[in-house]
């Protein structure tokens, strides 16, 4: 019993806002727990962004839910940054992509389970909501089952006898050799300097640390015109993903379209599974067409937003948010 005002503008702004703000504490928390109690700590959110809906039915209840659900989304960094921390550095692509079209394969059973059930009249909204609990449930218990990884990236670390600025200087020198002392297996560090510990920062180290890191990689001007490109694409899939069904409802008024809106999500969600899947068996030199490959995708995606806005017809709407959903 919410008015469209009401949602489109008191509620669904606060996840924005929330994910915002809680996104750099949630990262250090994540690092400094070491991955896998975010994950839990995701799931625990994800319940209450669930139950709320199905006990409460005020604008301030439903803001405390899309505050709770921008905790859920910012902690999907836990998410990623935890399968990173237990593979090796050969296999982040694919890892990526088994990742992405799980996390997207899961969208799809949802929407479809959704659709059916909506459809065939087999289940309530509210008992949806049960339904829903029951498998987040399920996903927490599942969650305590992880493995606890052993270091992470800033507060535990695993170093050798040799500090990091020995490290590094050591490996200059060999770049700037040619690596010619480590083809020759010469300045390889002994047994003993392998060995390594668990070193635990303290939160001023880490801090520190942080802020080296980042005018390291924003030196680099391909890292920040990838990060501008990704904040401003995630923006316009934000936006795009929280107000189009209000497009839908304006493209056909007088007819109830809204029925099929879980199969268009499970279609779009299906497809971007695998366009995610197919990218981590696809072998192309990056640094070679990313840049064209963004801007051809982009200018795609913008070409699909700009069909949805200006076409009267329902069905050509759904097509290119499917279009727009698979290209990001």
């Amino acid at each position: 019993n919410l008015t469209t005002e009401q949602v489109n503008n008191q509620i669904f702004p606060v996840w924005t806002y929330s994910y915002l703000s809680v996104l750099v504490p949630v990262f250090l928390l994540t690092d400094w727990l070491r991955y896998m109690p975010v994950v839990v700590f995701q799931c625990v959110m994800l319940f209450i962004t669930t139950a709320l809906p199905l006990w409460t039915a005020s604008v301030p209840a439903m803001q405390a839910t899309q505050f709770f659900y921008g905790v859920v989304t910012a902690s999907d960094i836990a998410y990623f940054s935890y399968i990173y921390s237990v593979i090796d550095l050969k296999r982040y692509r694919k890892a990526t992509s088994y990742s992405r079209s799980v996390q997207l394969l899961g969208y799809t059973v949802g929407s479809v389970l959704g659709q059916l059930l909506v459809s065939f009249d087999l289940m309530s909204y509210n008992n949806i909501l049960v339904f829903t609990l029951v498998l987040t449930a399920i996903a927490l218990l599942t969650s305590f089952f992880l493995p606890m990884p052993q270091k992470s990236m800033f507060f535990h670390q695993r170093r050798g006898r040799q500090t990091a600025a020995e490290q590094s200087n050591t490996i200059n020198a060999s770049l700037e050799n040619g690596g010619g002392e480590m083809e020759s297996g010469e300045g390889e560090p002994d047994a003993e300097k392998l060995e390594e510990s668990i070193v635990t920062q303290s939160c001023g180290q880490v801090l520190l640390q942080l802020w080296r890191d980042f005018r390291h990689c924003y030196s680099s001007r391909q890292l920040l015109y990838w990060s501008v490109w990704w904040a401003m694409a995630t923006c316009g899939y934000n936006q795009t993903v929280n107000y189009v069904q209000v497009l839908w409802e304006h493209v056909q008024p007088s007819q109830n379209f809204s029925i099929y809106n879980g199969g268009v999500e499970a279609v779009s969600n299906l497809l971007s599974a695998a366009t995610a899947y197919g990218i981590g068996f696809t072998e192309v030199r990056w640094e070679q067409w990313g840049e064209l490959a963004l801007g051809g995708f982009s200018g795609l995606s913008a070409a699909s937003l700009f069909l949805m806005t200006f076409t009267g017809n329902i069905w050509v709407c759904y097509s290119g948010y499917v279009v727009f959903k698979s290209l990001y």
